[in-house]
């Protein structure tokens, strides 16, 4: 099995088959407009600018399921993140990550991933947070906040697994290592 294997949901409600990405180097990251993180956004954008004619693709979930930070519909939240980050990657609709609603595709990436550990003070602090709803937190696979990403080689297979604390500079170099 592969990320091949999977369909998604479009922000129009279609379905989208990650088979269509064949042959690309995937990030895929799941987003909330009203995180601390957000401004990842930026960094995000410059790597698909610097890297989509490379064939990366960033792939966009948002995910309202920390501390309620993606409000708003596919669109609200799409308007915010073209208007404020400019971001042209592709955006699907808004999903669970964990749990009994998440998505097959974040069910299969959680299940065959790693927690990586949190990084820097910022991660003390998240760590904190996350052992308040996750006693386990370190032991189990399951998303532990807004910006977790997850390397897809060209393939479909899963190369690395980023927390949202991971600094984005390796985080790039990473991905321009598969590219």
């Amino acid at each position: 099995m592969n990320v091949y294997d999977f369909t998604v949901q479009a922000m129009d409600g279609s379905e989208v088959s990650l088979a269509d990405y064949k042959g690309k180097v995937l990030l895929i990251v799941n987003t909330a407009t009203g995180c601390g993180f957000t401004p990842q956004y930026s960094d995000l954008q410059d790597l698909y600018d610097a890297h989509e004619a490379d064939g990366l693709e960033i792939l966009d979930f948002p995910c309202n399921q920390f501390a309620d930070q993606a409000p708003g519909t596919d669109e609200e939240i799409h308007t915010f993140c073209t208007g404020r980050f400019g971001i042209t990657f592709p955006q699907f609709a808004k999903i669970d990550v964990n749990g009994e609603n998440a998505i097959p595709l974040y069910q299969w990436l959680t299940s065959t991933t790693s927690f990586e550990g949190f990084d820097g003070p910022m991660g003390l602090m998240l760590g904190g947070v996350v052992k308040k709803f996750d006693k386990d937190y370190k032991n189990n696979g399951n998303i532990k906040w807004n910006f977790t990403k997850f390397l897809v080689d060209r393939e479909g297979n899963v190369v690395a697994r980023f927390e949202p604390t991971k600094d984005m500079k390796k985080v790039k170099a990473e991905v321009e290592k598969l590219l």
